[in-house]
């Protein structure tokens, strides 16, 4: 798949664009805004691009990711998911595919997300001795619950998101209970981070997940654990993402593919704004400098796409043709 996509964008790249589309060529398009920070800098940078440069009457609309991809390949909308992180929903994806319901476009993010459980680096310093998920299992005393200090704490992925899945699962599979460690809900993507920036301030310990690239592993420091055995495919398509599975096993993670998805349809009808989606795509380190200031700033999604398009012409002007560069420019002045 990653050979095919990187034919397809070289190909495109020595093709050129066939000039911006039309409003009636593009139409009315709906872009799932995510709710973590990324992947909303990505969809309002969408919306930005396609409405401005494409003609399109383009509209964001709240998703996440189980509920985006299963009404994208249910009900063909929305046309667009800017942050498509493949692993929990990999073969419904790759099913709908190959079904001609939904098409990936180019990579989000080039080198793909991170997914792991994190300690603070000062804690991994001051504990060389915790280097997988099973040396943090043993001790729960080092890493006292908010709500009960005689148990350790593992702060889960928020609500709704995939992560939650699979961090469950790891949780249950390196017998987090037994252990005396109890999974604490974050609520939402702010609650996660705020138990991190919380901890750093104070220099506490902390254990959880997280993923990147984003503001937070920018701008804390934080330690992967080891899982201590290899990434098993099928277990991972049997057990690690499979809401309440009974009886999940110690994994690795998944190599974390970052795609950005269309419906068929989309593809289709859109000419050139599909042409588009298929070259934009952004480095780790352009993210992360991204997302820190955008943090720093207080800035919104919004913000971050305007930010981001004012400051990295020499990137961006080559996903678009001339035409289309000349009039994001004159809208984001």
């Amino acid at each position: 798949m990653k050979k095919l996509l990187a034919s397809t964008l070289l190909a495109a790249g020595f093709f050129g664009f066939a000039g911006a589309a039309s409003a009636a060529g593009c139409g009315s398009v709906t872009i799932a805004n995510m709710n973590w920070p990324s992947a909303e800098a990505l969809a309002n940078l969408d919306k930005l691009v396609l409405t401005a440069g494409y003609g399109c009457d383009a509209e964001l609309v709240a998703g996440d990711t189980v509920p985006t991809f299963t009404s994208m390949i249910e009900k063909g909308q929305p046309d667009i998911a800017p942050e498509g992180w493949l692993n929990s929903v990999r073969e419904p994806l790759e099913k709908a595919v190959k079904e001609n319901k939904l098409v990936y476009a180019a990579p989000a993010i080039t080198e793909g997300g991170t997914e792991s459980w994190w300690i603070p680096k000062y804690f991994a310093d001051a504990h060389p001795d915790i280097k997988t998920i099973a040396d943090a299992m043993k001790h729960p005393e080092l890493f006292p619950s908010p709500e009960d200090p005689k148990k350790g704490a593992v702060f889960n992925c928020p609500s709704g998101w995939a992560c939650q899945i699979t961090t469950t699962n790891f949780y249950k599979a390196y017998e987090g209970d037994k252990h005396g460690f109890t999974l604490v809900d974050t609520g939402s993507a702010a609650g996660l981070d705020g138990s991190i920036a919380k901890a750093y301030e104070r220099k506490e310990p902390w254990l959880g997940y997280y993923w990147g690239p984003t503001a937070i592993l920018g701008k804390y420091p934080m330690v992967k654990l080891d899982n201590g055995v290899p990434f098993d495919e099928k277990e991972w398509q049997r057990c690690t993402t499979i809401a309440d599975c009974p009886d999940p096993k110690p994994n690795g993670w998944a190599k974390s593919d970052i795609y950005t998805i269309v419906t068929k349809k989309f593809a289709d009808k859109s000419g050139p704004a599909f042409d588009y989606l298929k070259q934009r795509q952004l480095s780790t380190v352009e993210f992360n400098k991204l997302l820190a200031w955008m943090v720093d700033n207080q800035a919104t999604g919004e913000d971050g796409a305007k930010y981001y398009l004012k400051n990295n012409e020499a990137t961006w002007s080559k996903w678009v043709s001339p035409e289309a560069a000349e009039k994001i420019k004159a809208a984001i002045k």
